[in-house]
C-alpha cells in the first residue's frame, strides 16, 4: 500500500460525491489506509487513516467524532449536508483533522473504491502507454497541426509514446523510430555527439538540429519534457518539406508542458476523465479552490482569470461536434500551457475553460487577449472552426474566480446571440447586451407575459417585425423606415395600429422596455403564450 494526501483523495472525488470541508495539519499528511468505523469501533487505531463514519449522518456523528478526534485520524468521512456539520467542523479544526462530507445519496462503496484506489500503488512503467495514448497522441497531432510538421513524442529512454499522422514527407529514421517504437541508436549517438540532448537538458527550451541531406534526414526541432528538473521525455519535430510554421518555439514550448502535465497527471494515478472535476473545483468553495491549487502548486491568493471557449452555432449543428470540442481543447491547452505554464484546460457546464492563475504583470488583460486570439486564429486556420472567447474579470484571487463565472458564462451567451463577428470579446464590449439578455432570460423564465403584445407578436409578424426595426431606431421614423425599406407613413401607420393593439404607448420608456424584451424573446423563438393567459 502507498501513502497519500487528502489533496489527492480530493483531486479524483467528483464533486457530485463529496467535498472536503475541512483539510488537516498539516496539510500533507499522509492517509495510510481507509477505515470503516461504526459506533461499536472504539479502540482501532486511526492515526494515519482516512475514518468513514457508518450508520450515523450529520450532527448524529458529534459522539464519534470527540473519542476520534483525541486518536487523530488524518481525516474523517461523513455522510451529511452543508449546515448540518457546523460542531463538528469546529471539533476536527482545532484538532487538525479533515474532513470529507460525502453526499447522502452516495453509496459508501463508490467513496471507498475511490479512495482505496488512490492509495493503491501501480506499476507505471507497465501501464504508462496504455493510460496515455489517447492523450499523447492528440497532443501530438494538434502540434503537427500548428507548426506543419510530423511530431514524435518520446520518453526518457527514447521509447516512442505517440506521433502525428504518418505522412510520405517522413524520412527514413522517423518512419524507423514509428516501426520500431524508438530511435535508432545510431541517430541517438549523433544526437548525443552534437549536443542535443545536453542542450536539451541545459536550455529547457527548444533546439534545432541542421538537415543532413547525407543521410538522408530532415531539419528538426526538439523540446525536452520537464518535470521539476527531471526529464520525462522529448518533443521532436520533423520539418515536411514546407519548413516549420509560424511560431514553432512557442507552440512546442506548450506542447512539452502539456505533455509533462499527462505523464506527471498519470504517474500519480489521476484519471483524465475528471478534468471537468477540476474545473469546478476551482470555481468552488474557498476551500475545495485552495487544496485543488496547492495541489497543482499555484498561489491562491494571487489573481485569476476565467476564460470560456464557446463553438459557433454553425460549428456546434455538426455532427462531429463532439470531435471538435476535443480538438479545440487540446489546442487550448498547449496554446494556455505556452501563455502560463500553471494554466489549467478543461470543461465547464459544456465549454471549453482555461483558468489562468498567479497573474502578476500589470500587462495581464493584454496578455490574456493576445492567448484568446491566438487560440481563435489557430482554430480557425489549423481546425476550420470559429469560436467565440470570453475573457472574464481578473479576480483578485483564485479563490474570488467563481464570482466572475457567471458573468463569463453570460457574455459568451450574449456572443453569440448577438450576431456581430467578433470572437474575442470582454464584458466592456457588450456589458449592455449581456444586461439586456439576463433581462429576457428573467421574462422567459416568468410566467407573466403582456397579453395583447405577445399576441401581436406571435399573430401579426409584420406589425411585430416593425415596431422591432422601430425601437432598435431609437423611435426614429425615417430611420426605421430607411432598414426596412418602408416609406415613412407605413411606419407611423404600423406603430400606431400596434399600439392601439396592445394599449401600450411605446414614446414612454416603459412601455419600450416592455415591447423591447417581449420582441427579442419573439425573434429568437422563445416567446410563448403562458398556460391561463388568453
Amino acid at each position: 500500500m502507498g501513502s497519500v494526501s487528502v489533496d489527492d483523495i480530493l483531486e479524483d472525488l467528483p464533486t457530485a460525491l463529496g467535498r472536503l470541508i475541512t483539510r488537516p495539519s498539516p496539510t500533507n499528511s499522509p492517509v495510510a489506509q481507509a477505515l470503516i468505523l461504526d459506533s461499536e469501533d472504539i479502540d482501532r487505531d486511526v492515526s494515519g487513516a482516512l475514518a468513514c463514519l457508518m450508520g450515523v449522518r450529520g450532527r448524529e456523528a458529534l459522539p464519534m467524532v470527540r473519542r476520534l478526534a483525541q486518536s487523530r485520524p488524518v481525516a474523517v468521512a461523513l455522510k451529511g449536508a452543508p449546515g448540518e456539520t457546523l460542531e463538528i467542523e469546529e471539533l476536527l479544526r482545532a484538532a487538525g483533522v479533515g474532513l470529507f462530507l460525502v453526499d447522502p445519496s452516495a453509496g459508501w462503496d463508490a467513496f471507498l473504491s475511490l479512495v482505496n484506489g488512490r492509495i493503491q500503488t501501480t506499476d507505471y512503467h507497465s501501464d504508462v502507454l496504455a493510460l496515455l495514448q489517447e492523450d499523447l497522441f492528440a497532443i501530438a497531432q494538434t502540434t503537427a497541426r500548428l507548426t506543419s510538421s510530423h511530431v514524435v513524442i518520446e520518453d526518457a529512454a527514447n521509447k516512442v509514446l505517440a506521433y502525428s499522422t504518418v505522412t510520405n514527407d517522413i524520412d527514413e529514421l522517423r518512419r524507423a523510430s514509428i516501426l520500431t517504437r524508438r530511435g535508432p541508436r545510431k541517430y541517438e549517438t549523433m544526437l548525443k555527439d552534437l549536443g542535443a540532448y545536453r542542450e536539451l537538458h541545459r536550455s529547457h527550451g527548444v533546439v534545432r538540429v541542421a538537415a543532413r541531406p547525407e543521410d538522408g534526414l530532415k531539419e528538426r526541432a526538439a523540446v525536452a519534457i520537464f518535470a521539476g528538473e527531471r526529464v520525462l521525455g522529448y518533443i521532436w519535430l520533423q520539418e515536411t518539406g514546407f519548413g516549420f510554421g509560424a511560431h514553432v518555439d512557442e507552440v512546442l514550448v506548450g506542447a512539452a508542458r502539456r505533455a509533462a502535465s499527462e505523464l506527471v497527471r498519470h504517474r500519480n494515478q489521476q484519471s483524465v476523465h475528471l478534468r471537468e472535476d477540476r474545473i469546478a473545483r476551482l470555481l468552488s468553495t474557498p476551500d475545495e479552490a485552495t487544496a485543488s491549487a496547492q495541489f497543482s502548486r499555484i498561489d491562491p491568493e494571487r489573481p485569476a482569470c476565467l476564460l470560456l471557449i464557446g463553438l459557433s452555432a454553425e460549428d456546434l449543428r455538426s455532427a462531429e461536434a463532439e470531435l471538435k470540442h476535443g480538438e479545440l481543447a487540446n489546442l487550448a491547452s498547449i496554446l494556455a500551457a505556452a501563455c502560463k505554464d500553471s494554466a489549467i484546460v478543461g470543461q465547464h457546464r459544456g465549454q471549453t475553460a482555461i483558468i489562468v492563475p498567479d497573474l502578476r504583470s500589470a500587462n495581464a488583460a493584454a496578455t490574456l487577449r493576445t492567448l484568446a486570439e491566438a487560440i481563435a486564429r489557430d482554430a480557425r486556420q489549423h481546425l476550420g472552426l470559429t469560436v467565440h472567447i470570453a475573457i472574464g474579470q481578473i479576480a483578485p484571487s483564485l479563490t474570488a474566480l467563481r464570482s466572475t463565472s457567471a458573468e463569463t458564462e453570460a457574455l459568451l451567451r450574449t456572443m453569440r446571440l448577438s450576431g456581430r463577428r467578433q470572437q474575442v470579446a470582454t464584458l466592456d464590449d457588450f456589458e449592455a447586451e449581456v444586461l439586456l439578455d439576463e433581462a429576457v432570460r428573467a421574462l422567459e423564465s416568468s410566467p407573466f407575459r403582456h397579453r395583447a403584445l405577445t399576441r401581436l407578436c406571435l399573430e401579426e409578424e409584420e406589425l411585430a417585425r416593425t415596431l422591432q426595426g422601430y425601437l432598435a431606431s431609437g423611435t426614429d421614423v425615417a430611420e426605421c423606415g430607411k432598414r426596412l425599406n418602408l416609406h415613412r407613413n407605413t411606419v407611423y401607420y404600423r406603430v400606431a395600429k400596434a399600439s392601439r393593439m396592445t394599449d401600450l404607448d411605446f414614446s414612454q420608456p416603459a412601455h419600450a422596455a416592455i415591447a423591447l424584451l417581449h420582441l427579442e424573446l419573439w425573434a429568437s423563438h422563445r416567446l410563448s403564450q403562458p398556460v391561463g393567459q388568453v
